[in-house]
């Protein structure tokens, strides 16, 4: 066996070479100009807004590097560029929302003549030039980054910079030592799964250590399908070395010289990133046989699973990637003594491998120092929804719902009140204000009636209509539904036609206390996490927001005017401007019609409830109105030379 000098020398000649290319980009007094090119930054323009960048410097004739990097989790500020021109004198400045007309307005103007355009800076002050570092930002200065601390600063396709970050420092750390020392080290850290459950890593892997056999295998769970959720792609394609030093730690750990990325089909650029830094890594010596001069040898692939929700459940994922349909199995026994092709298996979050390094490189004590006592370290959360900054955000466990609302993420948009707050995905639990100073932790959120989940948070005001969410998730979850265990496959489907029923109007007597009855025998005789959490939005809900389903039953009204059966739509016609056709010209039915004063009226029965006539009316006329019930709009009576065969009868 090789020695641990010989294991740290052969690192310490990597980390040099990277270290070195580190020292002469440092040294370069080019400007470089970061931008975000993952999967949010592409789909916001981040690939016009670089072409125009390479555009503009050539045609100026500048000298720049156009630095490609992941998602800094500033989702709401997309496509968002970093310039670092130190030459200017000024620090590196985060612009937001940068249009190629932009990047060449900043390239000519910045770049070129030494004005970076204040008005264009996130976070600057105008009025006296104070350009806050970008570490001053809202998120970071609130947060806490372990896994995502070097998302938005590296080119995740470029293996030397993650190594001259440090990184895989702690797979050699790792390697220097033996692999129970490994599994100490994260039970003495206290590190639980970041996938939802919760359970302790370090015990997981001791499991599978002791287990019988002598052939292991570890594969980390990338298959995630909660709507909202986007944390496992984001760091994917933001640094998936991280990720991968994790695997190969706990393969060591564990005994185990196979690797497995599950990851759904739907992430195109993970699958591409992530199977990229497996050939770097092999290149470097990182992976394949004998790492670093060791007797540890390790073969990693990707599997790209075909997007099933039911999949993220461990046995489910092996049974897919086995060439079976993806369906759970009875457990015990469980994956740890008997998985992968019927072999000892570990199967870990994206999060929590990405969590491994720093803790084998910097010890249990100071992963303990963070979060609280029972869950130390960090929780990441990609928050949406009726949020001023939506994105993704990485706090210590411990900081509260309120603090992670209002002062991370800005508070509510369009200075509306909260009303709720959805954590866990489609299977977590929906809470009201009262519990905003609750602490983000395991326990915590779980006696609130929530749940960590992966990490799916959805912010709602005070215009959202409760039955109406608790009907989109548990739509969601049916359809997902394997559809072995009787109560999941009927349940759920029983449960989905009773909140359609309400939220179209048809509510009767008896529904909310039908809906409690059924979910709790569905959470008490589904097989999987799946059907035994699907009924928490609307247990929830009914339990928090009562109110809001007696008035779709009692009232056929929705006090968050979304369900479209109980809402009208009609226009005031003391504050709608003669001769402005804005709502007419967006209406798809022709339901908007002129009076003959000139103003305008919505004909009731063509109306389809679209809303777009509310965007299209200027806000200084503010004349669309929105009303429950339906009956409540004032009759206008519609003029017999405006009525045309209706698009909506016509389609």
């Amino acid at each position: 066996m090789s020695s641990p000098e010989t294991i740290r020398q052969r690192f310490a000649e990597i980390a040099e070479k990277a270290g070195t290319e580190k020292a002469a980009a440092a040294g370069r007094t080019v400007p470089k100009i970061h931008i975000g090119m993952a999967t949010c930054g592409i789909a916001s323009g981040a690939l016009e807004t670089k072409a125009a960048f390479e555009e503009a410097v050539a045609a100026q004739g500048l000298e720049a590097e156009i630095h490609p990097v992941g998602c800094i989790g500033h989702c709401y500020a997309e496509p968002w560029v970093i310039i670092d021109y130190p030459e200017s004198g000024f620090p590196p400045i985060f612009y937001h929302e940068v249009t190629p007309g932009k990047a060449k307005m900043l390239t000519k103007l910045f770049l070129a003549e030494g004005d970076p355009r204040f008005e264009h800076v996130y976070g600057a002050t105008v009025e006296n030039e104070m350009i806050p570092s970008v570490t001053e930002f809202p998120r970071f200065n609130k947060e806490k980054r372990l896994v995502m601390e070097k998302c938005g600063k590296i080119d995740p396709e470029r293996i030397e910079e993650y190594i001259a970050e440090g990184g895989y420092g702690g797979f050699a750390q790792a390697l220097e030592g033996s692999p129970d020392a490994v599994i100490d080290t994260i039970e003495d850290a206290r590190l639980r799964g970041r996938g939802g459950a919760g359970f302790p890593t370090g015990r997981k892997w001791r499991l599978a250590r002791e287990a019988q056999g002598e052939e292991k295998v570890v594969i980390c769970n990338a298959d995630e399908g909660d709507p909202g959720a986007y944390m496992d792609r984001t760091l994917l394609e933001s640094n998936p070395h991280q990720a991968l030093e994790g695997l190969a730690i706990c393969a060591y750990a564990v005994g185990a010289q196979k690797a497995v990325f599950y990851v759904r089909a739907e992430y195109p650029l993970a699958v591409k990133i992530i199977t990229q830094a497996i050939e770097q890594a092999k290149e470097a010596g990182l992976l394949g046989e004998k790492i670093l001069g060791s007797d540890f040898s390790l073969e990693v692939e990707v599997f790209q699973g075909s997007g099933a929700f039911v999949c993220g459940e461990e046995t489910a994922l092996i049974r897919s990637m086995e060439g079976h349909r993806g369906m759970p199995i009875h457990r015990p026994p469980y994956p740890s003594e008997k998985g992968l092709g019927g072999k000892p298996t570990v199967i870990n979050n994206v999060k929590t491998l990405a969590t491994v390094p720093p803790i084998i490189e910097k010890g249990a004590d100071w992963f303990k120092s963070i979060g609280t006592e029972n869950s130390p370290g960090t929780a990441i959360f990609s928050v949406v929804g009726d949020v001023n900054h939506p994105g993704l955000v990485e706090i210590p466990t411990g900081v509260t719902l309120r603090s992670l609302i209002f002062e991370v993420c800005g508070g509510i948009a369009k200075k509306k009140k909260f009303k709720a707050v959805q954590i866990g995905g489609p299977s977590g639990g929906c809470l009201p204000e009262e519990f905003l100073d609750t602490p983000i932790d395991f326990d915590s959120l779980i006696q609130a009636g929530a749940m960590m989940g992966s990490g799916g948070m959805v912010v709602m005001d005070e215009d959202t209509c409760v039955a109406d969410v608790s009907r989109f998730f548990l739509d969601f979850t049916q359809k997902e539904s394997c559809g072995k265990c009787t109560f999941c496959r009927i349940g759920t489907h029983h449960l989905l036609e009773i909140l359609e029923r309400i939220t179209e109007g048809e509510g009767k007597e008896g529904d909310a206390e039908q809906l409690e009855l059924l979910s709790r025998e569905i959470v008490k005789g589904s097989l999987c996490g799946l059907g035994r959490t699907a009924p928490n939005p609307v247990l929830t809900s009914l339990q928090y927001f009562k109110e809001d389903y007696d008035a779709h039953i009692h009232e056929k009204r929705c006090p968050g005017m979304m369900c479209r059966p109980l809402i009208a739509f009609y226009i005031d016609l003391e504050k709608c401007a003669r001769g402005c056709d804005a709502c007419v010209g967006v209406c798809p039915v022709d339901a908007v019609f002129t009076t003959r004063t000139r103003k305008k009226g919505i004909d009731q029965e063509l109306c389809v409830k679209c809303g777009e006539c509310v965007v299209a009316c200027p806000p200084e006329y503010d004349a669309v109105k929105k009303v429950s019930p339906p009956h409540l709009a004032p009759v206008i009576e519609r003029p017999p030379e405006t009525r045309t065969e209706s698009k909506k009868e016509s389609s």
